[in-house]
């Protein structure tokens, strides 16, 4: 069935409920916030619809459905308990060319009620065309769940802009894609808000003597170990609204693809020593596209302030008077330590974490003096490098026992994720992963490692 969805205004205009009743009183208090002028027919009715007439929110005829009752009416709704009063409201609003609903009966119906979630002006409406209410309510729980609380006065400072914008911009394209970029953007009603000074841009720029207007945003956001469904609500949100998306070799597709049709997707990364940008660059695109008033995310892999070069960024942005804001995501350590079904830290064996990675893991090993004993630490090395041999030598050297458990996970998160359990001292014989990976040592990992081995067997047994 094709369905038109339409919204429409019934403030003041004559509806027409038959029936008052429990699914009735579901209807009174959607038409009466909607404005409309109701009348309801039904010879009796629910104590909380008396109550409405008794105030004068509403008219109720205290008698049966009369057919001359539809006369006037811009809209009919049918529910009372009795399929024949129904069909009976129904052909006599047919005949008189008035819309309507006979409540869950679809053939008598000229349109559906939807599953409604409202945030102020703005309203989601879900329909199943009369096929499943109950998944219609259920989406909408979904949905609500989803939508931030503020949108409503969000919404609300955005038309009043819009407004600004119509009475003072000139019809055109240049116009429309204003219009288009501030519903991206986090707006205000502080007349220093960036948003309210980018609608007004055009006109500062026409006046030569008027100051430069400010400039666009840039967004530092984790995009998680790659598993779309960990991004943050907050991340998702960015993402989807973002002019220009200047990502990590690591963000994998799946999650680029959430972004906007029209938005600029530049690859930014500098992977296995291969540098097709300098981070001077990457700096320098950020800063030139807020300039533009362009709202920027900078997406970096796992969290952007865990090895992700995100202090050069921010002194960057911040020198240029560019605004920023960061959001965190979920660290690849963390999916790893899910993945291999670890604790990083156990009360028993691991009472902290370190993190590091491959280079410095190597270069620079743990100080008794500032860390705790190493036994007690669980390791996370970030980028480990294709040569274990070198990090195993460098920890035997150290004093850490060669039983220690260590666990080899890559691509965590991702369908083709790889998870390798073995020792410090066989580590440097270890099996090469599928890069992007990371290494956990430490005795936290042993009781999933052991749990891992014997997983592995089984499945040997039984092939």
């Amino acid at each position: 069935m094709s369905l038109l969805p339409i919204f429409l205004k019934l403030d003041g205009r004559r509806c027409l409920l038959v029936g008052a009743g429990k699914v009735a009183l579901d209807k009174v208090r959607c038409l009466l916030e909607a404005g409309s002028s109701l009348r309801v027919v039904a010879p009796r009715a629910r104590p909380e619809l008396r109550q409405l007439a008794q105030d004068g929110k509403l008219e109720w005829l205290q008698r049966e459905f009369q057919p001359s009752d539809i006369n006037g009416s811009f809209l009919v709704i049918a529910a009372t308990d009795s399929p024949e009063v129904n069909a009976a409201v129904y052909h006599g609003a047919v005949e008189l060319g008035i819309l309507c609903n006979s409540v869950d009966d679809i053939p008598n119906c000229d349109f559906f009620f939807g599953s409604v979630v409202s945030r102020g002006s703005l309203q989601v409406v879900i329909s199943t065309a009369g096929e499943s209410p109950a998944f219609a309510q259920r989406l909408r729980r979904e949905i609500d769940e989803q939508l931030p609380d503020d949108l409503g006065p969000w919404l609300e400072n955005l038309g009043r802009l819009r407004r600004e914008i119509l009475a003072t911009h000139p019809p055109g394209d240049p116009r429309r894609l204003l219009l288009h970029q501030l519903a991206h953007r986090e707006l205000c009603k502080s007349e220093s808000c960036p948003s309210r000074q980018m609608a007004h841009a055009p006109l500062l720029r026409a006046n030569k003597e008027a100051p430069r207007a400010s400039t666009g945003m840039v967004f530092l956001v984790g995009a998680g170990p790659g598993d779309p469904d960990l991004l943050t609500v907050k991340a998702l949100r960015l993402i989807q609204a973002a002019d220009v998306i200047l990502h990590d070799d690591l963000v994998p597709q799946a999650i680029l693809e959430l972004a906007s049709p029209s938005a600029e997707i530049v690859n930014v990364g500098k992977r296995c020593g291969t540098k097709n940008i300098t981070q001077e660059e990457i700096n320098a695109l950020m800063i030139d596209h807020a300039h533009a008033h362009q709202s920027i995310v900078r997406l970096k892999g796992g969290d952007p302030l865990l090895f992700g070069r995100a202090t050069e960024e921010i002194v960057a942005l911040a020198n240029a008077g560019v605004p920023f804001e960061i959001i965190p995501g979920i660290t690849a350590a963390f999916a790893a330590a899910a993945a291999v079904g670890c604790s990083l830290t156990d009360r028993d064996c691991a009472s902290s974490v370190v993190f590091s990675t491959g280079h410095h893991a190597q270069s620079q090993p743990v100080s008794e003096s500032s860390q705790p004993q190493i036994e007690d630490a669980t390791r996370v090395v970030y980028m480990p490098g294709r040569n274990l041999r070198l990090l195993a030598e460098q920890w035997l050297q150290e004093g850490l026992p060669p039983e220690l458990p260590c666990a080899l996970v890559s691509r965590a998160s991702l369908p083709d994720q790889q998870i390798r359990c073995t020792t410090l001292a066989a580590l440097g014989d270890a099996e090469l992963t599928l890069a992007p990976s990371l290494l956990i040592a430490g005795w936290a990992v042993r009781g999933a490692a052991t749990a891992f081995h014997l997983a592995a067997a089984d499945v040997a047994l039984s092939a």
